[in-house]
């Protein structure tokens, strides 16, 4: 799995335009050429819909699932020097491996070790999920112990388990897995966090200074900013408080990205006021509502940072053209991508930078 400075592609399919009566022939001509490990489940119509991504060190897969049975016995199950991680985001699966089976609910996840034998996981009902490989070294033998226990499973409560769901939500939703830089940071997270997922010591309360930690718990505070984003009240205390670490320990997270938590904040909201500017619905709405429904509470503060940050005032936004966003800015705040970017065109090192 060596990487490659080209940005990734997805593999993409779905049987939602395939006719019912041709889906099973597709599934096993595909199942045939060794690109997806799925087998049509007897006397049932499968429903697919994935993306495969093939990352420097890791396979990825994602989506929703209903009459088929994942890694089949009659089919290739995997190289033996990868490992299998699969997450179930909802619904229900059952995995099975020499005779051993494994009820996987929402939220749980399992971890099956291809060496032991061919493995595979029932997907009768629809269930969505999100599935990882990645190489045997990766995972350090010790920890994991797989010798005793080729098919173990993550219950959802499991706090390590949480982060790397969210850091993988947070990736797959995002352009991350698209450029190969971020994509090799990726990778190297989600390995971290598998281990500490299985790590009887760690899965718990995983080390705040793993690198892989970090990045998770920054991207889930970032994707809650986002998600309230617009409340004028949001403070790194509310925050802090909710994601159970410390007001101190949150805005080191930032200066992992040198980034300030105040700076981030102010940059969404103002990239929120921007974009409802530019819209045609909001062309009766008065600046200083649109300020307000951004999270702002003072509108001369919202003026004079807009002014700096895009070089127009709020009210000659609406009509410029073009945009500026589609500008480059060069005061603005450098993120996950361009930070990543800038520190690769220096020689510098992507493994602890995380995606928006």
């Amino acid at each position: 799995m060596a990487g490659s400075a080209r940005s990734a592609l997805p593999l993409r399919f779905t049987t939602r335009d395939v006719p019912g009566p041709f889906r099973r022939d597709a599934l096993n001509e595909l199942r045939g050429q060794g690109l997806l490990p799925l087998e049509p489940l007897p006397g049932c119509s499968p429903h697919v819909d994935l993306l495969k991504w093939r990352l420097p060190g890791a396979w990825i897969l994602t989506g929703t699932f209903a009459g088929v049975r994942q890694g089949g016995g009659s089919g290739p199950s995997g190289p033996e020097d990868e490992l299998f991680f699969g997450i179930n985001m909802s619904g229900s699966s059952l995995a099975g491996q020499r005779g051993l089976e494994v009820s996987i609910r929402a939220g749980d996840a399992v971890a099956i070790d291809p060496a032991a034998g061919a493995f595979s996981i029932l997907r009768a009902a629809p269930a969505r999920m999100i599935g990882v490989r990645i190489p045997r070294r990766s995972v350090p033998a010790g920890v994991v112990g797989f010798g005793a226990t080729p098919l173990r499973l993550v219950p959802a409560g499991t706090a390590a388990l949480q982060l790397l769901t969210s850091y993988l939500h947070g990736a797959l939703s995002a352009s991350a897995l698209s450029s190969a830089l971020l994509a090799d940071a990726v990778a190297s997270h989600v390995a971290e966090l598998i281990t500490l997922s299985l790590d009887p010591v760690c899965s718990d309360t995983p080390p705040a200074g793993v690198p892989s930690v970090r990045a998770a718990r920054l991207a889930a505070v970032k994707a809650d900013i986002e998600r309230h984003l617009t409340d004028g009240s949001l403070t790194a205390a509310t925050l802090a408080a909710r994601h159970r670490i410390s007001v101190r320990y949150l805005h080191k997270l930032f200066e992992d990205e040198e980034m300030t938590y105040s700076r981030f904040v102010l940059d969404r909201r103002l990239a929120l006021a921007y974009r409802t500017l530019r819209q045609p619905r909001s062309a009766t709405w008065t600046i200083s509502s649109i300020a307000y429904d951004a999270g702002f509470g003072d509108l001369s503060y919202f003026n004079r940072t807009f002014r700096r940050r895009y070089g127009i005032t709020p009210s000659g936004a609406r009509w410029e053209s073009p945009p500026a966003e589609t500008r480059p800015l060069a005061s603005a705040p450098l993120h996950g991508q361009e930070l990543i970017r800038q520190k690769a065109s220096r020689g510098g090192t992507t493994g602890q930078a995380v995606q928006e």
